[in-house]
């Protein structure tokens, strides 16, 4: 399992720099190496659906690893979420409002700095803190490639790509059209960024969330320090929605005792289920792009049905 972990997370996260998205439905803007005071330039695809028009206005969906979206053949896996193919079918059978895809590139050697909630890990003692930035990868890379920057990660979607979103697209700028979405650790910081910026972020589509945070489950502070964290911020359920999932095979067997503690927490803090809140169990899913794919409408219909 540990070297499962690894390699997807040195492979998952490559971005192909050079290379445009094909989408098979709709179409897709790259803004190339967005620049940012924040985090480290990265590639920012905005898909929006067949008829598009300034006429209407769109909800918007933020969503990480944006390189693993739309085009399976510039992937490393070669899967893809198929988030052009799925939205589009959606819309056109009118079972949710209109909405535009803004698909945020991760960095590989960034990509657990930036995803990691920093709030959290800030909340270990110093010296696990410490331990934690000494953890490897296989052939002895950091995990971490420095200090963690999730708070500025945020920062750079809400004050420098969204307002440029809302300015270049005819969106729905409000938290009640404004959802995050992402899985493994985009599924830790997409439910991160509705704590931390609840009046910008109506909910998270958080898949095969992981929880570990690493890749060791015996003697992990993480998990713990996160469910202190959602005690003290989740937001209210009156005006956001949660969406979390995992799989049964491969990474995603681990996280069955995570989620269900999680959901202990979302009745405590007033969530009901079916209304503002949904985990759901995938039988023989595994952790990848195909079989985020296979169950991607779930989350878009729970939050944009009509």
């Amino acid at each position: 399992m540990k070297k499962f972990f690894i390699a997807l997370a040195l492979m998952h996260a490559a971005v192909f720099w050079a290379q445009e998205v094909s989408p098979s439905a709709g179409t897709v803007k790259r803004y190339a190496d967005f620049k940012s005071k924040l985090v480290t330039p990265r590639h920012v695809d905005v898909w929006t659906p067949n008829g598009y028009s300034a006429k209407e206005k769109y909800a918007v969906i933020y969503m990480h690893d944006g390189q693993m979206l739309f085009d399976g053949s510039k992937t490393w896996n070669k899967q893809e979420w198929q988030a052009d193919e799925i939205a589009a079918a959606m819309m056109e059978q009118n079972a949710t409002k209109n909405f535009i895809i803004v698909g945020i590139s991760s960095i590989s050697a960034s990509r657990h700095s930036d995803y990691f909630p920093q709030k959290p890990f800030e909340m270990l003692p110093v010296k696990q803190q410490d331990s934690l930035y000494a953890v490897k990868r296989d052939g002895g890379t950091p995990l971490f490639s420095g200090k963690i920057n999730s708070d500025n990660y945020l920062k750079f979607i809400v004050t420098e790509v969204k307002p440029f979103i809302d300015k270049t697209y005819s969106t729905l700028p409000d938290a009640a059209n404004t959802f995050i979405a992402g899985s493994s650790m985009g599924g830790l910081i997409s439910l991160y960024a509705v704590c931390e910026y609840p009046s910008v972020f109506g909910g998270a589509m958080c898949l095969s969330t992981h929880w570990p945070g690493t890749f060791e489950s015996s003697k992990n502070p993480i998990p713990s320090a996160l469910f202190s964290y959602l005690e003290k911020k989740l937001p209210d359920p009156a005006t956001h929605k949660f969406y979390f999932d995992h799989g049964t095979e491969t990474l995603d067997a681990a996280y069955a005792p995570f989620q269900k503690q999680v959901d202990e927490i979302m009745i405590k803090k007033g969530y009901k289920t079916e209304v503002n809140w949904l985990t759901r169990v995938w039988e023989g899913a595994s952790h990848s792009e195909d079989d985020w794919a296979a169950r991607f409408d779930q989350p878009l219909y729970f939050f944009l049905k009509k």
